[in-house]
């Protein structure tokens, strides 16, 4: 997708046929092509092609997307203000990393996955940059903040944020650990893309009208398949390791995120420290029954009872 953008708008910037790119690349028309098509590009290739376009630090498909250069640092500092925004009134007690790590970059993750996440949801990136928003983040003025909220995707990229802080911070707290720990190995696993999902899986906890956002009911339902199979994934491995869990990890996926923000805060505050999943201790009550189960009948044996023994279940039921 990168390689294909990177293609179209250095394309158009030089105002060149795609034999004439080659050559300037010094690459076969063929090979331009490919690119154009998807193929993977090298990096070397990659910056010679965005210096081509004029892209500076900009991500190729934010550029497209928002329809100029210009438009597209608009929408970063938009959602560079949001990200800040919805930091700053997080009640969870951590950093939410997506929303603070390399948003100085205006090649950070963040503003793609941001613009992706919208595409898959249904929703349209207007064109150009709404000139009100614009207004509201170029000043920085507080007067006219009410622009972002009256504005159907800003309003919206910010409730993703929000609900981001809550659903990161539960992955923080009890996920995360797991997802990296070097004795379940899970790099190139299903586990290990769940870091990558989070921003969907947030957008996913909205509630939003369907009348509005049509696409939305489709959006959630392969969210939530797609991580409930990374999640199930993780627990399988981390279970037969014996590792511990702190927490219900389906709860990522099917609470809502005001209910994962709050458990996420009682374990920053240190309210469970000393809490285990049943799970755990339902694995231990089946090690010890193994355990008697193995042990028992060689002691009936030892004590030469083991044929004349007979269990009477009656002293098993309650109240007896």
């Amino acid at each position: 997708m990168k390689s294909s953008s990177l293609v179209e708008l250095a394309l158009s910037a030089l105002g060149c046929t795609q034999k004439a790119l080659a050559l300037r690349l010094g690459v076969s028309p063929a090979q331009i092509s490919k690119w154009k098509n998807g193929e993977h590009i090298s990096f070397e290739m990659s910056e010679k092609l965005s210096e081509l376009a004029g892209l500076d630090d900009l991500d190729p498909n934010i550029v497209l997307l928002a329809g100029s250069k210009e438009d597209a640092k608009k929408w970063v500092k938009l959602i560079r203000y949001l990200a800040d925004l919805a930091e700053c009134n997080a009640e969870t007690g951590y950093n939410t990393a997506p929303l603070v790590e390399d948003v100085d970059d205006d090649n950070c993750v963040l503003f793609w996955n941001t613009f992706h996440v919208l595409q898959e949801m249904g929703v349209n990136i207007p064109q150009p940059f709404p000139e009100e928003l614009w207004a509201c983040i170029a000043e920085d003025d507080d007067d006219e903040g009410e622009a972002v909220w009256d504005n159907k995707i800003a309003s919206l990229i910010y409730d993703m944020f929000k609900s981001l802080t809550n659903v990161y911070d539960f992955y923080a707290a009890f996920v995360s650990d797991l997802v990296y720990d070097d004795e379940l190995d899970l790099f190139d696993t299903p586990a290990w893309e769940l870091d990558t999902a989070l921003l969907s899986l947030a957008a996913s906890k909205l509630d939003l009208d369907e009348n509005k956002f049509p696409g939305f009911p489709r959006f959630k339902h392969k969210v939530e398949s797609e991580v409930t199979e990374m999640v199930a994934y993780l627990k399988e491995r981390a279970f037969r390791a014996g590792i511990p869990l702190r927490a219900e990890l389906m709860d990522l996926v099917f609470d809502s995120h005001d209910e994962l923000g709050q458990t996420a805060e009682a374990r920053s505050l240190g309210f469970d420290k000393s809490r285990l999943h049943p799970d755990i201790y339902m694995d231990e009550l089946l090690t010890g029954m193994r355990v008697i189960h193995q042990v028992l009948p060689a002691i009936m044996k030892k004590l030469g009872i083991e044929d004349e023994f007979e269990l009477d279940t009656s002293k098993l039921r309650l109240g007896q």
